[in-house]
């Protein structure tokens, strides 16, 4: 069942991307962009509420935002690969160009946002060029043994001499202590220096961590077969992925939130918590892109968010440099007065504002400021464009 409509499958594209960046700045505003602090001296309701908002904001998006734009990241390569290809041309060659001018990108935005996934997606994203010309039967397996989270297995079965081991602290731990005292009191080239040293290293130590350096690629190639198989306009496809994913979601997040019920030891217990939560984040992204890729093509409104998506490189990187400049001490310190209920409020502020930007921008252009430098550095004096 093939979906009919006048929406091209890059407008459901836009507008999910769209929405992933908002429901992004949602969560970086009520974290503080990374700054977790709870302000003194709240009133015991609001603290209920704050409670409230933060468990449902991270139950909905914590681990699935990024994980949708990894997954449109995989079919926006296959875009741009497959457009290539029809005109006899090898896009991979260039698109490894591309990654080094996203991982410029992904620097400057760490030197405000530590937890920058620019970056990170422009170095995974190198694993997409040796599957380009996989069969899908290949990529499809190659990203199951990711999805697996096969350094995790192993960590589990090394453990299994001695289940009750006492664990450290996770490495990355250390690190992100020592943020907190820059995000606090430091000048603006303080926090940038630390964030470029000192954070980038516990963001990738956090990553691999949590199973995400292996997660990220998985979800590139998923994209991709996505893109080829033509998945974002079948609409069979989405309702059959909707109550797969629910069905394997629901088993998940009860081992996921329960996990001393299952009377293993912490060495053994943390690894496979690693592999667990990564499992039950990918379920229920594939529930949020199912329901809201039905929706779209059935509600016009959701079209509201393509302009944001149109625009996700400006988008991200702008929300992190004003963002971190009203949370952190060096700007307006605002971490001290407000829980998730303000940080939700200042947050959807933001994304309202960004959005009426990107609709006046692209009035007048067809990209946005830093997707056009982007265009212009990947393809240079060559033949361009898509």
């Amino acid at each position: 069942m093939t979906i009919t409509t006048q929406h091209s499958r890059l407008d459901v594209i836009d507008a999910l991307r769209g929405f992933a960046i908002v429901s992004i700045m949602l969560l970086h505003n009520i974290e503080h962009f990374d700054f977790y602090f709870s302000p003194q001296g709240l009133p015991a309701w609001l603290k209920v509420v704050d409670k409230v908002i933060w468990d449902t904001l991270f139950f909905l998006f914590g681990g699935k935002s990024y994980a949708i734009f990894a997954l449109l990241f995989g079919m926006t390569f296959y875009i741009q690969y497959q457009n290539r290809a029809e005109r006899g041309e090898d896009f991979r060659a260039r698109f490894a160009w591309r990654l080094m001018w996203l991982l410029a990108f992904g620097l400057i935005n760490s030197m405000f946002y530590h937890g920058d996934i620019l970056s990170i997606y422009a170095v995974l994203g190198l694993t997409l060029i040796p599957v380009a010309r996989l069969s899908n039967r290949w990529v499809l397996a190659i990203a199951l043994v990711l999805l697996a989270q096969p350094y995790a297995w192993l960590e589990v079965i090394q453990a299994l001499p001695n289940p009750d081991e006492k664990l450290p602290n996770p490495a990355s731990w250390a690190y992100f202590g020592r943020a907190n005292d820059y995000f606090a009191h430091g000048s603006a080239l303080q926090v940038w220096a630390g964030n470029l040293s000192n954070g980038k290293v516990g963001v990738i130590r956090w990553s691999w961590e949590n199973g995400r350096i292996f997660q990220i690629p998985a979800l590139f190639m998923l994209g991709m077969l996505a893109g080829r198989k033509g998945f974002f306009k079948d609409a069979l496809f989405w309702r059959k992925a909707l109550i797969f994913a629910i069905l394997v979601f629901i088993p998940l997040y009860i081992l996921k939130t329960w996990p001393e019920s299952w009377g293993v030891g912490e060495a053994v217990r943390r690894p496979l918590l690693v592999i667990i939560t990564s499992w039950a984040n990918v379920a229920l992204m594939v529930v949020l892109v199912a329901v809201f890729v039905e929706m779209f093509y059935s509600r016009r409104w959701l079209a509201i968010f393509s302009p944001l998506g149109r625009m996700s490189l400006t988008s991200y990187v702008v929300q992190s440099i004003i963002g971190t400049s009203i949370y952190y001490g060096f700007g307006l310190g605002m971490y001290q007065y407000t829980g998730a209920s303000f940080a939700l409020v200042i947050g959807i502020m933001l994304a309202v504002l960004q959005r009426q930007f990107s609709v006046w921008w692209l009035a007048s252009h067809a990209q946005g400021p830093l997707e056009t430098v982007w265009h212009r550095l990947t393809w240079g004096g060559s033949r361009a464009k898509t």
